[in-house]
């Protein structure tokens, strides 16, 4: 009861408080209504938002989790694609069992008594280099392989720390469709897991079998490179005794030469087999050279109606254009495969000396013939013994014997030689000095005991004096399918006929020179045995870091700096002779020729900047020290080169604005003429006196400067013609006015203008105007002119007045007039008489 009696006195209490409040509520409404409005907009918008916030949440949630599954679900049947492909590794699996026998039987081999040889050395080396490029090019493709599997894989993990996918929907019809999509990508997840792990294991068993046989390979290299370095020792201090005293583990001659077969024979066909993307490489050359040099040829035949005087400078491939292809060929191929055998140089070398011998038949003198044919029965000799992989003493004979013929048929040739040095190619004489000098070092070390140096040297000696011939005759043989080219392209229109061919051959000579020089220095140190140390010695100093004041730099950035800088100085001149060779084939003084001269400041400086960036880029300077390095550079700019930077300024802004360009004829500083180029210091204008005046920029800019031909190539011409008194003033007015309308070379508007200009005592003068409408012609056009009115004004009866003067004497009345006679007689007498009255000379003294 007092429980009822509570909640009694509780409703009514609320009910109190309730109504009390509604009256006060009532009276504020009473007072400001809008509050209330306001108000309850505000509470209807706030839920209104809460409401749509609550649903757009609800809904973005389950979207994310669906789009997140059907994520996962792409990303999965990707990866299943890609593995169901299969990983790229059959051939590395197929291969790498062989190779790594391989290996094995090299360092086998690299520890038996046969490796005591140098030739059985490089032999080994060079199988592990070939080994160790295949390898390399094997853990590159199973590096990437691996980081892709990779990469699946962690993507893989993300499904499982996916906090997201553990979110339950509330909704019971999403939980279904959610649950049943995870159920599927579940199992997608489980599958794909176990096949990329599966591959992830095959490919790392690869790569530990791949980098095993590389560091055994690396390990191999080490210990063959010691025992060359050892060799090289005991080959300067001597093998063996003197030649005379012959040692007996050298005379099984036969067992050295069954084992050179066997293993050049392997090597070769090894070589052979393996290189299939070379090989191509080499057809695609030989194919290029072939279609070209045959292309030539026939062009050159057919559009010629004299082909004999265009192929008196192109002999070779005139007469035998098969034999000239291959000789390029295999003059060139060889140096595009990497680490050949000795026995494939030497049947590419071989087949270039008989092209050789074709080649020049004709040519060559005959005697020179003969000692080429000596010097290649001798290099078939040296090419067998230099492909022996055991010392004999049979092979330092043989080598012996060639070596005393080698000096001798070079003394008797040089001998012929300094007779006629110009029936031969030029240096013959200091070739065969050089040859004949290493021919008599190798003759000596064989006698001494050092077999293989003496090898190594009689060898070169022979090979390099060959190739010096062979890569003289390539040479040759490109700059005669250039002739042709530009032969075959000349007549009509055609742009070659404005380039000056004697500057393209003489500059692309002077490149074929380098490169053939280049090749000639490999092929030395390639013939001594020294090519990869050599190489290695420049990679090493190139590349390593040097430190001054702080700043870190290579040798190989610092070449490729300077290089980079040559190549865009090379390219801006070429760019700078197109331009000029196109402004050759418009009319002189056009518009076009004006904007493509002038424009070549302009790529210039692109060319130079862009090749500045490039160079700086390329060489890895550090960027911070390059803007110290220009600031410095500035404060020496405004101490001491500010006339340069002026120049240079004034050389930009001319090339911008363009109030003068090249062909324009301009008066500065009382020099006239016409601006032949505008550099980027100083600019060049030629006088019409031939010479050339040397104007900095600075004063085109600073100093008053006349243009002729800025706007227009027009120029006025002005005459001052005498006539007599007495002439008819209108009909020499008339007669100038038609002769000066009548003319094609004078311009109709502005048309001619005649004044009488003064009246003197001696004739009347007239001033005639009229325009030339090209500048150029200017002197020319007057002298016609005046040539005409000579000729007009004689024609129609008009005196000119002339230089001739009368002059008329008056004398007095009673006064005689003398001849001149009469006055000849009377000096005659007169000095008679004076003689008569003066004293003797000893008596004046």
């Amino acid at each position: 009861m007092r429980y009822l009696i509570k909640n009694i006195v509780l409703i009514v209490l609320i009910t109190g408080a309730f109504f009390t409040n509604s009256g006060f509520g009532q009276d504020k409404t009473e007072k400001k209504p809008t509050l209330k409005k306001r108000a309850e907009q505000r509470h209807a918008m706030h839920s209104r938002d809460s409401l749509l916030r609550s649903i757009t949440k609800t809904d973005t949630s389950i979207s994310s989790l669906l789009q997140r599954v059907e994520q996962y679900t792409n990303n999965y049947n990707q990866i299943k694609n890609s593995l169901s492909e299969g990983l790229d590794t059959a051939e590395i699996s197929q291969k790498l069992p062989p190779v790594i026998r391989r290996i094995d039987k090299v360092i086998v081999l690299g520890n038996t008594h046969k490796s005591s040889t140098l030739r059985y050395l490089f032999v080994l080396r060079d199988n592990l280099d070939r080994i160790q490029d295949r390898l390399d090019g094997w853990q590159s493709d199973l590096s990437d392989i691996s980081t892709k599997l990779v990469q699946n894989q962690n993507d893989l993990l993300k499904f499982q720390k996916d906090s997201l996918l553990k979110t339950i929907p509330s909704d019971s019809a999403v939980r279904v469709t959610f649950f049943a999509h995870l159920r599927t990508v579940k199992a997608l997840w489980r599958q794909v897991d176990s096949a990329n792990r599966s591959a992830l294991i095959k490919i790392n068993l690869l790569q530990d079998k791949t980098s095993v046989s590389y560091t055994k390979i690396l390990d191999e290299t080490d210990h063959i490179d010691s025992k060359i370095k050892n060799f090289a020792l005991k080959a300067i201090d001597g093998e063996s005794d003197y030649i005379w005293n012959s040692d007996q583990q050298f005379n099984d001659f036969e067992t050295a030469l069954n084992s050179t077969v066997k293993l050049n024979t392997l090597l070769y066909n090894y070589f052979i087999k393996n290189v299939t993307s070379t090989h191509l490489i080499v057809v695609l050359f030989a194919i290029i050279i072939f279609s070209w040099i045959l292309y030539v040829r026939t062009k050159a035949k057919r559009t010629n109606e004299q082909p004999e005087t265009i192929f008196g400078r192109a002999n070779y491939i005139y007469e035998k254009p098969i034999i000239s292809s291959l000789l390029t060929v295999t003059a060139i191929t060889p140096y595009f495969y990497s680490h050949p055998p000795a026995v494939f140089l030497e049947t590419f070398f071989l087949a270039s000396i008989i092209l050789t011998l074709i080649l020049v038949k004709k040519s060559f003198p005959r005697k020179a013939i003969n000692f080429l044919i000596l010097l290649f029965i001798l290099t078939i000799i040296y090419s067998i013994s230099n492909l022996f992989i055991v010392l004999s003493d049979a092979d330092r004979y043989t080598i012996f014997i060639l070596g005393l013929i080698s000096i001798i048929a070079g003394l008797r040739f040089y001998k012929r030689v300094k007779r006629s040095p110009e029936e031969h190619l030029p240096h013959t004489g200091l070739a065969l000095k050089i040859f004949v000098g290493l021919q008599v070092v190798s003759v000596l070390l064989n006698i001494t005991g050092r077999f293989s140096l003496a090898k190594i040297i009689g060898i070169t000696a022979v090979f390099n004096l060959w190739f010096l011939i062979i890569l003289y005759l390539v040479v040759d043989i490109i700059i005669e399918g250039l002739y042709l080219q530009f032969q075959i392209k000349k007549g009509g229109d055609s742009f070659i006929n404005w380039i000056d061919y004697a500057i393209v051959e003489k500059k692309f000579k002077k490149t074929l020179v380098l490169l053939a020089s280049l090749l000639w220095i490999f092929f030395l140190l390639q013939n001594l045995n020294v090519d990869d140390w050599a190489i290695d010695s420049v990679s090493d100093m190139l590349n390593q870091s040097q430190s001054i004041a702080g700043a870190s730099f290579t040798f190989g950035g610092f070449v490729i700096f300077i290089f980079v800088i040559w190549l865009s100085s090379i390219v801006s001149k070429i760019i700078s002779y197109f331009y000029e060779v196109s402004a050759k084939r418009v009319s002189d003084l056009s518009v076009a020729k004006k904007k493509n001269k002038t424009s070549t400041l302009l790529i210039r400086l692109g060319v130079f900047s862009a090749g500045f960036l490039l160079a700086v880029a390329a060489s890895g300077f550090p960027l911070e020290k390059l803007t110290i390095i220009i600031s410095a550079f500035g404060i020496g700019i405004g101490f001491g080169l500010q006339n340069i930077v002026n120049n240079l300024v004034s050389g930009l802004i001319l090339a911008f604005e363009k109030p003068i360009q090249i062909g324009d004829v301009v008066e500065v500083d009382g020099v006239s003429g016409t601006m032949k180029e505008i550099g980027i210091r100083s600019s060049k204008i030629a006088t019409g006196e031939g010479a050339d005046v040397i104007i900095p920029n600075g004063d085109l800019i600073s100093h008053h400067v006349t243009n002729w031909t800025l706007t227009n190539t027009n120029r006025q011409i002005a005459l001052l013609i005498n006539i007599d008194h007495g002439s008819d003033i209108n009909k020499v007015k008339d007669t100038l006015n038609n002769l000066l309308c009548n003319r094609d070379d004078v311009m109709t508007n502005p048309g001619p203008s005649i004044f009488i200009n003064n009246v003197s005592v001696g004739s009347v003068e007239f001033k005639v105007l009229f325009w030339a409408a090209d500048i150029g012609t200017v002197s020319r056009l007057r002298s016609h002119v005046l040539a005409d009115i000579y000729h007009e004004f004689k024609k129609e009866g008009i005196e000119m007045p002339s230089a001739q003067k009368d002059v008329y004497l008056h004398f007095p009345d009673g006064v005689p007039i003398v001849s001149a006679d009469e006055k000849t007689e009377e000096e005659k007498v007169k000095p008679a008489k004076n003689r008569s009255k003066k004293s003797p000379p000893d008596q004046d003294l």
